[in-house]
């Protein structure tokens, strides 16, 4: 009887070690990539874009993700597949979610593709900080922290389709955020370098913008094209 006990309980430490050792490889990480797009550029390519049907988003840079990352520029993905998006989760949060993280993507759609493809790609490997809920909200009030038009703007940067230096768009954000962004571009239809997507880090719990520990290669020109909407 007690040989027996014994080995039920090291069978029990066992696979509590091993649930333990499972869950560190797929959500550890060291700091978050917050990401806001131009809907102007990703529109303006020869890829095109669709209006969900919520209606055409308003001039305003829109939430692309908020991605778990590792301080070496590699990041998890795909973390726990028995974790699927669940929109009754998001509910409260629809009417934000449509205006501040609105899907451009082909066909037009309500949303929940894309919203379910960033939650089972990147949210996640971070459940051990955020379920689903507090992870759309963590990327909501963040936009709320970060607001770059109106940092750019500030600094006579506006989506007129005029050509302004790299640099000059780096200094407004870092200015009117506090910390250095990191810019990627893309092309438009006539090959022109245009403001695409702009990198934020953020602390592992969510909700601090911090200083990047590693910021993405951009591929920007000197000079790139802040496209209208």
């Amino acid at each position: 009887m007690r040989y027996s006990t014994s080995l039920i309980l090291i069978k029990l430490l066992v696979i509590q070690y091993l649930s333990v050792q499972v869950l560190c490889a797929s959500q550890d990480f060291d700091f978050f990539y917050f990401v806001q797009q131009w809907p102007g550029a990703y529109c303006d390519t020869k890829h095109s874009c669709c209006y969900p049907k919520s209606g055409k988003p308003a001039a305003d840079f829109g939430i692309h993700g908020l991605w778990p990352n590792y301080n070496d520029g590699s990041y998890p993905s795909n973390c726990d597949p028995d974790s699927v998006f669940d929109k009754s989760e998001i509910s409260e949060l629809m009417s934000s979610l449509e205006k501040n993280w609105p899907s451009m993507s082909c066909p037009s759609s309500n949303g929940y593709r894309f919203w379910s493809h960033e939650w089972e790609k990147h949210g996640t490997c971070a459940e051990s900080e955020l379920d689903q809920k507090d992870y759309f909200q963590a990327g909501l009030k963040l936009k709320e922290k970060a607001n770059l038009l109106q940092a750019l703007k500030k600094a006579g940067i506006k989506p007129d389709d005029e050509l302004y230096s790299l640099e000059s768009i780096v200094q407004a954000i870092k200015e009117g955020v506090g910390h250095t962004p990191g810019i990627e571009c893309n092309k438009d239809s006539a090959g022109n370098s245009q403001l695409y997507q702009v990198y934020l880090c953020v602390d592992t719990s969510g909700q601090d913008i911090i200083e990047c520990p590693i910021l993405p290669r951009g591929r920007c020109a000197s000079t790139v094209q802040f496209p209208k909407f």
